[in-house]
């Protein structure tokens, strides 16, 4: 398993730091800096603060996930699916949550909200080309495997 420490700032005092929820999760996760509980009516997105700003080495990237529970039991999950955090972004983290679901939905101060997952990535360098490889797929998509 891979380690690194992250410098991390608290830009709120009542900030929750991540938390791994067991000794082999990936995604740490992150809480809800609000004053006051917020309700979201179905169909709204509002940006939910964390209270916290990150600096993520160079080459690697923080992803904004779901938190399972969440998300199936109450219906709320990021708006954007995945929130990036780029390294050069030092801004508070936070996280757009859409209530999915038919009722209003309520989270409270400091309740866990998303998980962040901190990842390497590549940095293409995209070439153009005439030609490329043949593969069994080929331009098979959209369901097109699996099929017998």
């Amino acid at each position: 398993m891979l380690t690194a420490n992250i410098p991390i700032k608290k830009l709120d005092p009542n900030a929750t730091i991540p938390t791994y929820g067991s000794a082999y999760a990936a995604g740490a996760d992150l809480y809800a800096c609000i004053p006051d509980a917020v309700t979201f009516a179905p169909g709204e997105t509002k940006f939910i603060h964390t209270g916290l700003a990150m600096e993520l080495p160079v080459g690697y990237a923080g992803l904004i996930y779901a938190r399972s529970g969440l998300a199936s039991k109450k219906g709320l999950a990021p708006a954007n699916k995945v929130g990036v955090v780029d390294s050069d972004y030092r801004g508070e983290l936070l996280v757009a949550l859409h209530n999915h679901s038919t009722e209003p939905v309520t989270i409270e101060p400091q309740e866990r909200i998303a998980q962040l997952i901190i990842t390497p990535y590549l940095t293409a360098q995209f070439e153009i080309t005439e030609e490329l490889s043949d593969t069994v797929r080929g331009e098979g998509g959209f369901g097109s495997t699996g099929r017998s």
